[in-house]
Formats: structure tokens, sequence, C-alpha cells
């Protein structure tokens, strides 16, 4: 029986398992994992169903999982649905991690993100894998925030600190660094193949319409490191100027947390930032820690020099009206 055409503009209306596959998908699977180096990729509708198919599919009764303190809520969510002996160690503290991985296991797995979504800081990525290694423990990376942005050619964190391949399984997002949709998993063949096949995520879920996969592609293809290159000229034109306007912010991303305390003076804080025309949303608890709310800037290549002069000014205004250090 011979598949029907699909058209671009239409979904799938099914699972990739029943008939929502197409090549499109494979297509942009073998971009991705190519762009790892690694042998295999699987595409998801989103990050957030990546990081709870890959993880509950991949981990289970009797293992360990070290998660950093700061991972992502999808990452805390995969981690309950799993059943394994679970450890936070302290965010980016590696003596901690070095003291709970010793908790005997039938298999650890180190689970970390490559960029922190809320205070734009990197993970130790030399110091994990070399914890890894001595441990025989598996790492998991959640690169959301540094894939297509960080590395060689984007390549991602792992790439920026040059153990690509001591990482086991890459996770990431594809509306993020490259400004399409949905999530990937890229790995060794028989870790994809185990998550084809035990992922509820990907397996009980609509695939994501043709639309999207082309476009991805087509966002895969272009003059990505023009952009990227951009990316960073506006970063370091931003973080020079937080600098000089006296913000302390301690980010070597393209996220700048502006710490403001209270939840009550956040949202006045982003409200005046808002009626100045800068669109910068407030984060409260339960996102991060009580009293620790703060106002997240994201920096994109789509910047011009006008938007980054007008907003430093705009925070200069604000950091007097608010009293912030």
């Amino acid at each position: 029986m011979t598949q029907p055409k699909i058209s671009n503009k239409q979904n799938q209306s099914s699972s990739r398992l029943v008939a929502g596959n197409d090549s499109s998908f494979r297509i942009l699977e073998e971009k991705l994992a190519k762009h790892k180096s690694q042998e295999r990729s699987l595409i998801f509708p989103t990050g957030y169903m990546a990081n709870l198919g890959v993880i509950s599919s991949l981990v289970g009764k009797n293992d360990l999982v070290l998660s950093d303190k700061l991972n992502h809520a999808s990452l805390i969510e995969a981690c309950k649905l799993c059943n394994a002996k679970l450890s936070i160690f302290k965010h980016n503290n590696m003596s901690d991690l070095i003291h709970k991985i010793k908790t005997k296991a039938r298999r650890k797995f180190i689970i970390t993100e490559g960029i922190f979504s809320m205070d734009g800081d990197f993970s130790n990525l030399n110091a994990v894998s070399e914890i890894s290694e001595k441990n025989n423990a598996i790492i998991i990376l959640d690169d959301a925030h540094g894939d297509f942005v960080v590395g060689d050619d984007g390549k991602g964190t792992a790439n920026y600190f040059g153990v690509s391949k001591k990482i086991d399984v890459y996770i990431s997002s594809l509306s993020k660094g490259l400004g399409s949709f949905g999530g990937y998993v890229a790995s060794k063949k028989n870790i994809i193949e185990l998550c084809v096949n035990k992922s509820k995520s990907f397996i009980y879920t609509s695939a994501l319409p043709r639309l999207l996969i082309d476009d991805a592609i087509k966002r895969f293809e272009s003059n990505r490191e023009k952009n990227r290159k951009k990316l960073w000229k506006n970063v370091k034109k931003f973080s020079t100027g937080l600098k000089k306007i006296g913000f302390n912010i301690n980010s070597n991303s393209h996220i700048f947390p502006i710490i403001v305390g209270k939840e009550k003076a956040v949202m006045e804080f982003g409200e005046y930032l808002f009626k100045n025309g800068i669109f910068a949303q407030p984060i409260r608890y339960p996102t991060v820690s009580r009293n620790n709310a703060r106002i997240r800037i994201s920096i994109t290549a789509r910047l011009t020099n006008e938007h980054i002069t007008k907003s430093l000014s705009v925070l200069e205004s604000a950091k007097r009206k608010f009293h912030l250090i």
C-alpha cells in the first residue's frame, strides 16, 4: 500500500509509528545526528516531551540519577517518572556531585543543562565529564540553551568545552537557537531505537506537521553562522553596557538575569520596563526560589544597536527608580 503524499501545509494527524511519518523527518534527523556527531537522532514534538520520553526510557529501578539543583522543570519531572533513586547535587558544585555519586546503584546517570535557563551560567562540563568517567556514569545533557548558540558552528556547550565525545545522550530544542519548533535527542543507534520503542511522549502523540519540519530544515541549511556572530556581537554590547550602568551580572551567555528579589517588586519592575518599550518577563517562585525573583533578558541576533542602547537607557532609569544595587 502506497503512503499518501502529504502536503507541507497538512498535519499528518497521527503518531509517526502509525501513519504520521514522512521523509522530511529522516532528512532532519540525519542532519541533527551529524550536527552532534552521533549515530542517530529522534525528533519529539517539544523539548519538554523529549526530556520526559528519553529519561523515562533509559533510567529505571535500582539506577541512581544525579541531577543539578537548578535543572529545568522538564528534567525534574522526567526524573520523577523513572522510579530511580534521585539525588540532587548543589548547583554546579562538583564536590557535592563527587560525594553523592559514591552511592551504590545498578547504573549511574548525571543529568545537567549546558546553559542554565534562569541564571545564564554554563555547566562545568569538563569536571562533570571527568567525574562521570571515574565513576562509570552516563551523562545526559540538556543543551536547549546552548545548541545552535555556542561551540564550533553552534554545536553546543559540549563542543565549546571540548568534551563532545564524553557526552552519552544529547537532548535539545529546535525552538530556541534554531528558531523553529520541536525537540530532539541524539545518541548511539541502540539508545535511539530504545526511545522509539519505549518513549511514551514519542509513541502516543501526533507527529509534528511537515510544515514545521521543513521550516527546521530550511533554518538548519541557512546562514546560521552569520546570525550567531550577530548574536554574540549583541551579547558583548549589552553585557558591556550593563556593567557601565552598574549591574553586576554573572553571565557569560546570552541570558542575563537581573535579580530584583521580592515578587511584588519584580512585577512592578517588569511593568515599568514594558511601559517604556522593553518586553522582559518577570520570573517568580516557583520557577526560582523565594525572594530571588528576577527579570530574565535573553539577547537575540535580531536586536539592532538602537534596541540595545534604548534597553540600557531604560534599565538604568529602572535601576534608580527601584533602588537596585
